[in-house]
């Protein structure tokens, strides 16, 4: 009896697999909606019944659970780079120029519609799906397998046969045109606020903490790339040819073109067509598809040197400016906004937009009450690209920029070579105050858990704070007698302000809020200099020594550390126990053998992977590089090296050593 309980149980999933894979990636659905349900209703009231069976990646999970939990951050394998963007054509033919001089062949491209969505990593174990991760900083991102477990088109178990025990693959996730205009209805006879546009949504919704809401967004996704050291086949339509026989969702647009002429007649068709399409688009991925020739092409610190993304030219339309205000970021850096007459562009209400900065305005000519041309950058951000001058009326003012600060009334600099003005009363100027405050709080710094922008706000104006170093000196009762606040809410603050002692120092340095110090900056001087007493004594000619640290940063660093507030800040932050050294963890195997040397790495190796080789180089010093020049000190060869390549170190000079001898090198 319960062997065959079992099998019914077994049969079923199987079968609503199949029907939920011809529904929602093939779209041929063989079964009525009302057959599929009465099928589910079937399965769930037998799992029910023998909660002995039960399987975390039955069809019947994908309805979500309400469980509440925080997102995990999980470390990507393999780093997720971003795209170069090109507009015109003529950067495309450069493009293509450049991969036939480099490689000495005519390269095939595969032309990949650009989804205009959330980026997702995918990792599967024998066939089962383990982990679903954003995109994050591109090194590690949140964990949201619960929240994709809802969408139909992912496969849960993978389908077919010839997939690797475990592999990662990359794409996006949207949600369809349909979906979007079917919520916003629902939530306009409701009375509630519409939702801004399909990416933001999408975004939103993976991020929920109630995977059942995620499941009644219905979200979907298609996929792109399978990342690493696996060679699926030497080419990448193949390689997305067997991602799809596995049970992904792949682009039925995607087509192999011969020759940039092709693909340019791709672009054109699309940027036509594309308002048919059921998800939106905003451009076209162009890539090489021999994935031999793509490692011989490599990648820079941010981008695949293979591929690009050609974006549409982007809707734009005509509104009134009523009027500009400035804004006062963290930095100091003042920016202008555009405040328009409201209205409807790429699916979004526009109110205000971007104006950069005091050159921009004057190139625009800008006068108050012009007729403007606004579109959106990148499909996301608005910004005024032009104005309607047979329009302007004579007695229109024109749009001077400010001299002073508008909020504390400081006199603005502006630096030689910067495009932006500058409040240099950073210390006392409320909103980089308290613009430096949230930036420490937020969770790519140190995270403070149960604080945000709000919290920032009514902490400064009720006078608990004026530096970062004042939030860990709040009591919990006086956290606790503020509006909106309580016991509760002061513990979570105070627990999550002693578990950022332990966080890392090149978050702590980041979180500083050090003009032109991101992330990867942050981690490139942890490295280095190893704490903070070695970085803050650093001269001009040590810092820039640094790779990838050029002038404008080390001025920054200089002029930072040589305010005595700032030092001040940084000897009470210590005091209180923040990290400004890098743990004897990542201290252990650390050395210098690398240092000033250039690495190109070229090949399949033996006995480690690229991705290892890259971070033997940086814990030692050196510096990996995406393409050969005079300055490369070696390249690291394997097997299998693109012809082009080899020439061109040859001819230049450069030593070629093997993987023994690189380990040699470094002990």
């Amino acid at each position: 009896m319960t062997d065959s309980i079992l099998h019914k149980i077994v049969a079923l999933r199987k079968e609503l697999d199949q029907h939920n894979f011809l529904y929602y990636v093939k779209a041929q659905p063989v079964i009525t909606d009302i057959e599929f349900d009465q099928k589910l209703k079937e399965l769930e009231a037998l799992e029910k019944a023998h909660p002995e069976f039960d399987d975390p990646m039955s069809p019947t999970k994908r309805v979500g659970s309400d469980i509440t939990s925080e997102f995990q951050q999980v470390k990507h394998q393999y780093p997720v780079l971003s795209l170069n963007n090109t507009y015109n054509e003529g950067e495309l033919r450069d493009f293509d120029t450049r991969i036939k001089k480099e490689t000495n062949l005519q390269p095939e491209y595969v032309c990949e519609l650009k989804f205009d969505g959330v980026s997702i990593s995918l990792t599967y174990e024998k066939g089962i799906l383990k982990h679903a991760v954003t995109r994050g900083d591109g090194v590690q991102g949140d964990d949201v397998t619960n929240n994709v477990k809802t969408i139909r088109s992912i496969p849960l178990k993978l389908q077919g046969s010839g997939w690797p025990d475990e592999f990662e693959i990359r794409g996006e996730l949207v949600m369809p045109f349909a979906v979007f205009q079917k919520i916003n209805e629902e939530r306009a006879a409701n009375g509630e606020e519409l939702l801004a546009n399909p990416r933001n949504s999408t975004s939103g919704t993976i991020k929920m903490q109630d995977s059942s809401v995620v499941a009644k967004r219905q979200l979907d996704g298609y996929f792109y790339y399978v990342p690493g050291e696996i060679r699926l086949s030497d080419s990448h339509l193949k390689n997305l040819e067997l991602a799809a026989s596995w049970g992904f969702k792949v682009s039925e647009h995607t087509r192999k073109c011969g020759s940039m002429e092709e693909v340019l007649a791709f672009i054109h068709h699309w940027d036509k067509e594309r308002s048919k399409l059921p998800v939106a688009t905003d451009g076209v991925v162009i890539k090489v598809d021999s994935i031999a020739m793509q490692n011989d092409l490599g990648t820079t610190a941010k981008s695949p040197r293979w591929a690009v993304a050609y974006k549409f030219k982007a809707e734009q339309v005509e509104t009134r400016l009523l009027s500009v205000s400035y804004q006062v970021g963290r930095t100091g850096a003042i920016t202008p906004v555009a405040n328009l007459e409201p209205v409807l562009l790429a699916g979004t209400t526009v109110k205000r937009a971007s104006l950069h900065n005091a050159d921009i305005i004057a190139a625009l000519d800008l006068h108050l009450n012009d007729l403007v041309k606004v579109e959106k950058g990148g499909e996301i951000i608005p910004k005024i690209v032009g104005v309607n001058e047979a329009e302007r009326h004579p007695l229109n003012q024109r749009v001077e920029f400010i001299t002073h600060c508008p909020e504390c009334g400081s006199t603005l600099v502006r630096d030689e070579g910067e495009a932006k003005h500058f409040c240099p009363n950073e210390t006392g100027c409320p909103p980089q105050i308290k613009g430096k405050i949230i930036h420490f709080i937020s969770r790519k710094a140190m995270n403070i858990d149960g604080m945000g922008e709000e919290t920032v706000e009514l902490f400064y104006n009720q006078g608990l704070i004026r530096t970062v170093a004042d939030l860990y000196r709040m009591e919990e009762a006086s956290i606790a007698g503020l509006d909106r606040l309580g016991e509760k809410s002061a513990r979570r603050m105070l627990d999550g302000l002693e578990a950022s002692k332990k966080v890392p120092f090149e978050r702590v340095l980041f979180a500083l809020g050090i003009r032109y110090v991101g992330e990867t900056v942050a981690k490139l001087l942890a490295k280095a200099f190893k704490n903070m007493d070695a970085l803050m004594e650093a001269t001009f000619e040590q810092l820039t020594n640094v790779n990838e640290i050029g002038d404008r940063i080390a001025e920054s660093l200089i002029n930072h550390f040589s305010l005595e507030a700032n030092c001040a800040l940084i000897a009470d932050l210590h005091n209180i126990g923040l990290q400004f050294q890098l743990s004897e963890e990542e201290m252990a195997g650390s050395t210098d053998k690398l240092a000033g040397l250039s690495i190109i790495i070229s090949g399949t190796f033996e006995k480690h992977s690229r991705e290892e080789l890259k971070k033997m180089i940086e814990q030692h010093g050196g510096k990996n590089v995406g393409s050969i020049s005079k300055n490369t000190s070696y390249l690291l060869a394997g097997e299998n090296i693109g012809p082009s390549k080899m020439e061109k170190v040859q001819k230049l000079g450069i030593p070629i050593i093997s993987e023994d001898e690189f380990m040699t090198m470094i002990g």
